[in-house]
């Protein structure tokens, strides 16, 4: 009985270890989504406006470009996935990653070829493991990314955009990330970058507002040339930290989760050892009674 007893309290020591661990990784998570919340809210109408102003101009010329102009056959098209480099964060990351495969199964019904970027080791890790091709790859930086990071992952993209599919260029860039609507509630979603909808712009602009008329100099082509850039990497930069925000959004549920498991777990195994230290104090009180009796008997037969 003891022997039971000492396992009892060594695992009460384990769970009493971890739930300090999850404790703490619950609290960087609550302040760290604080800050990523912030940063959402502060990069989002920059992307909203670039994202009119592009609309602006692709509305307001005649210019084929390949920011706001469809290609008559997709023949291939770039999906970028964005997951986390870390995972203890529930169903952050296979969330994603299925919208990803869902999105890629998708284009490829459609007849279309599916070059796959990905940000971040967990989703890198998964493609890998099942021996999937991806064409390139980025980590170390999504807990917090910053606007140099967008631009890094943006590079090849615009790149890719800008080339012939004849030469490895693609035709249209997707986008798959985690959006952060509350601290409970995140949502994988996939959206197209480019070419860019303009009717689904208009359709989401206030309703009875008129856009401008401008006159571009030297060219449209120029102001869209100079703009394709900055429209890329804002709407990346926004979606990296959407997606950074919700995967600490997630840890902290996670985490505070596994806090409350762990002190559900320490009240079970506090009550087993409480029943098995009575069961050892009985034992021990049922012994000396009996060695006590059995002294008693000894002695009265001796003085018979």
């Amino acid at each position: 009985m003891g022997a039971q007893l000492r396992v009892y309290k060594r695992r009460i020591r384990s769970v009493t270890a971890t739930k300090k661990i999850t404790k703490a990784m619950e609290m960087i998570a609550a302040s760290r989504v604080v800050k990523a919340q912030r940063k959402v809210a502060a990069s989002t109408p920059y992307a909203t406006e670039l994202t009119r102003a592009v609309t602006a101009v692709g509305t307001g010329s005649n210019t084929k470009h390949p920011l706001t102009t469809q290609a008559e056959t997709v023949v291939r098209s770039a999906v970028l996935l964005l997951t986390s480099d870390r995972g203890l964060a529930g169903a952050f990351n296979a969330n994603a990653i299925k919208a990803a495969e869902q999105l890629t199964a998708r284009l490829e019904a459609e007849g279309k070829q599916v070059d796959t970027y990905i940000v971040g080791r967990r989703g890198l890790a998964h493609y890998n493991f099942r021996e999937r091709k991806v064409v390139e790859s980025w980590s170390g930086f999504t807990d917090e990314p910053s606007y140099a990071d967008a631009k890094k992952v943006a590079g090849p993209l615009i790149e890719a955009i800008e080339k012939d599919t004849a030469e490895g260029g693609v035709d249209e860039l997707h986008i798959v990330y985690t959006e952060f609507v509350s601290m409970m509630t995140q949502t994988a979603i996939d959206s197209r970058l480019l070419p860019l909808s303009l009717e689904e712009v208009a359709a989401e602009a206030p309703k009875g507002e008129i856009l401008p008329l401008y006159d571009f100099e030297p060219s449209a082509e120029d102001v869209l040339d100079a703009l394709l850039p900055r429209y890329v990497e804002s709407r990346i930069y926004n979606a990296l930290l959407q997606s950074a925000a919700s995967k600490h959004a997630a840890t902290r549920r996670a985490m505070k989760s596994a806090t409350d498991n762990a002190g559900e777990l320490i009240t079970t195994l506090s009550r087993l050892a409480n029943a098995a230290r009575q069961a050892e104090i009985t034992q021990e009180i049922s012994e000396i009674v009996g060695g006590s009796a059995a002294l008693a008997d000894a002695t009265a037969g001796s003085d018979r």
